[in-house]
């Protein structure tokens, strides 16, 4: 039976904290997902792999127990036999039960929790932990159930306008509420949507990341937008009215005259809803860009000659 350097598996060291052990499992979590990689047996090995050393590693008796097996390995290889405990005078208690390695008279023998996602190696040293402190004894303390994680992808509309949306998560379809205003990359968490506990423990929770596809016209910078807006040259001299579309429906604008290329122009309210504050938006921001006709007649031609004369340039 091989040691599983569960460190390695998240890409740590034996200093990182418990907020990085976190931070560095939902990431890979996310990346090795069933539900990201369909029909991939070295992802869903990688994910099982990955859930196994977040489970070591975010408990602190048994990660107080890994660290101590770490030093202890070697000796036990020697003493084991290759994988059955014994001889040596090596004392086992201090990893599990009495009445065998890890408290059920076997290595390897399987998850005492019903979980067969575990490795031999985790079942074999971790299996007596939840022995009720009797020798061979099967009681089990109850433990939260492993969390999910699920990608959620939107369009900039539907995150403007939030709503209900269905999406399935290891085979079970759930049903969310959306608020208006969420962000690219935001991951929220739903309670009790992940597996079910052991031993009567509470079920682990679901962690939604939203993606929000890029838009042709907009470009968002918190709860600000920016659209760019075509204006004829006639509409920019001599001024004018002009409807522009933003996501809450048409607005009608002033343009004054002699209104230059670049020109920016602010919408207050006009921009995305602020998350969780209803109600409450971000600006609009737009940005004229002139737009030239094209296919003069030869008389609009001449027209523009004798402006130009007018205005004593060169034409």
């Amino acid at each position: 039976m091989d040691y599983k350097d569960y460190y390695k598996v998240l890409g740590l060291d034996k200093s990182a904290t418990t907020d990085q052990i976190k931070k560095a499992y939902r990431k890979l979590a996310r990346q090795y997902h069933p539900d990201v990689n369909p029909n991939n047996a070295e992802a869903e090995r990688k994910f099982k792999e990955i859930n196994e050393a977040h489970e070591v590693l975010s408990d602190e008796e048994k990660r107080r127990k890994y660290d101590q097996l770490g030093a202890d390995w070697q000796r036990y290889q020697q003493t084991a036999g290759g994988g059955r405990p014994g001889g040596g005078g090596f004392d086992w208690s201090q990893y599990g039960q009495p009445g065998g390695f890890g408290g059920y008279g076997q290595a390897g023998g399987g998850d005492p929790f019903g979980n067969t996602d575990f490795s031999d190696f985790f079942s074999s040293i971790f299996g007596g932990m939840e022995g009720d402190g009797r020798a061979g004894g099967h009681s089990a303390r109850a433990s939260a159930g492993q969390d999910y994680q699920a990608e959620l992808e939107l369009t900039l509309a539907e995150a403007y306008e939030g709503g209900p949306r269905t999406l399935t998560v290891n085979g079970k379809k759930l049903r969310i509420n959306i608020q208006p205003g969420v962000e690219d990359g935001q991951t929220i968490r739903l309670r009790d949507q992940g597996a079910s506990g052991r031993n009567g423990g509470p079920a682990g929770s679901l962690y939604i990341t939203f993606r929000i596809a890029p838009d042709p016209r907009y470009t968002r910078t918190g709860a600000d937008l920016t659209l760019d807006v075509p204006v004829s040259i006639y509409t920019a001299l001599l001024g004018g009215q002009q409807v522009v579309e933003t996501l809450s429906g048409p607005v009608k604008i002033n343009v004054k005259p002699e209104t230059q290329n670049g020109t920016r122009l602010r919408l207050r309210g006009k921009g995305f809803p602020i998350y969780k504050q209803p109600g409450q938006f971000g600006d609009l921001y737009l940005r004229l860009d002139l737009t030239l006709p094209q296919h003069l007649t030869n008389t609009e031609k001449e027209l523009f000659r004798q402006l130009a004369q007018l205005r004593g340039e060169a034409a």
